[in-house]
């Protein structure tokens, strides 16, 4: 006889409106043009996602070098610098921006700052791809990076000028409230979003995980190692409540060795990781265990993003 186990599904969990509309893209890409269709880096996190639009004739890249002049190219829902369209145009390139609608908020509030003759800090991780190319909207050095709340207590800043500040959109939302705290007290004159950067889909995400780390015996986060949103959930998990909490990829990555003493798992996907994934390490578990699922769901989303209009057609 199996042993049982309640499994709470956060909800919401995976896709956002924005990976959504970046495979879409890539999707109606190839149905326009025909394969091959070049994307610069991984449309989304996710290696199964990836993984499936290479099987229906889409190429991965790192530069637009490795693109040929007469293939269209994507550009990754991260966001890129104008550096990279840029050199597009440059070549005569067809090319379509998958950039996140809620990133590209973000560089237009950064490019703002900047026309006021403000300087500018980014709250984010260096070298993601999503800080390379909000950095990479304005001129080398206008962008100060702050990582963490150690960072945010040494930087050195003008105190005689307004100063402008900007985030990754997949931050910790209580790491990020921390380390803005710091700032605020440090720079009176720093000038606050008027809405949160941080995108609705991380920030219901990891409310979600809060509501059910208090419940869990373990939490497992399905998504990809190198996504943001993915390991904050993990790390989220563990500050709230549930430190057996860990990221896995696939159900072939589970070790059912670790469920000794578990009789709930929580489970949530990041926001760049399909649903038909959360149902193969379901039922895997099912294997092993007697499985009953609850859902658990924080909020409802129904946040939609168009096509570009070269696609839209």
């Amino acid at each position: 006889m199996k042993p049982t186990l309640t499994i709470l599904l956060a909800g919401p969990r995976g896709f956002c409106a924005g990976v959504d509309r970046a495979i879409h893209i890539v999707e109606r890409a190839l149905e326009k043009f025909g394969a091959p269709v070049y994307v610069r880096h991984e449309i989304v996190h996710n290696k199964f996602v990836v993984d499936s639009l290479r099987d229906k004739g889409a190429i991965f890249v790192d530069e637009l070098d490795e693109v040929p002049d007469d293939r269209p190219v994507i550009f990754s829902a991260h966001g890129v610098a104008k550096s990279v369209p840029a050199e597009a145009n440059r070549r005569d390139m067809t090319y379509v921006d998958a950039t996140c609608p809620l990133v590209s908020k973000v560089h237009r509030a950064a490019e703002k700052h900047y026309d006021k003759e403000h300087p500018v800090i980014l709250i984010g991780h260096e070298g993601h791809p999503e800080v390379i190319g909000t950095m990479g909207q304005l001129p080398d050095g206008a962008v100060v990076l702050v990582e963490n709340v150690t960072q945010a207590q040494t930087v050195e800043l003008p105190r005689n000028v307004p100063l402008g500040l900007v985030t990754q959109t997949t931050l910790s939302v209580d790491d990020t409230k921390e380390v803005l705290a710091v700032l605020k007290e440090r720079y009176p004159n720093l000038e606050m979003p008027r809405k949160e950067d941080i995108c609705y889909a991380t920030t219901n995400r990891q409310a979600a995980v809060k509501q059910i780390a208090q419940k869990a015996d373990m939490i497992m986060v399905i998504g990809a190692p190198n996504s943001s949103n993915s390991k904050r959930l993990v790390e989220v998990a563990r500050l709230n409540g549930c430190p057996k909490s860990m990221l896995v990829q696939r159900a072939d990555e589970i070790d059912f060795d670790l469920f000794d003493g578990v009789s709930t798992l929580g489970i949530t996907a990041g926001a760049s990781a399909p649903e038909i994934l959360v149902e193969e390490v379901v039922n895997a578990c099912k294997d092993h265990f007697d499985v009953s699922v609850k859902f658990e769901t924080f909020t409802e989303e129904d946040v939609v993003f168009k096509l570009p209009a070269s696609l839209s057609a």
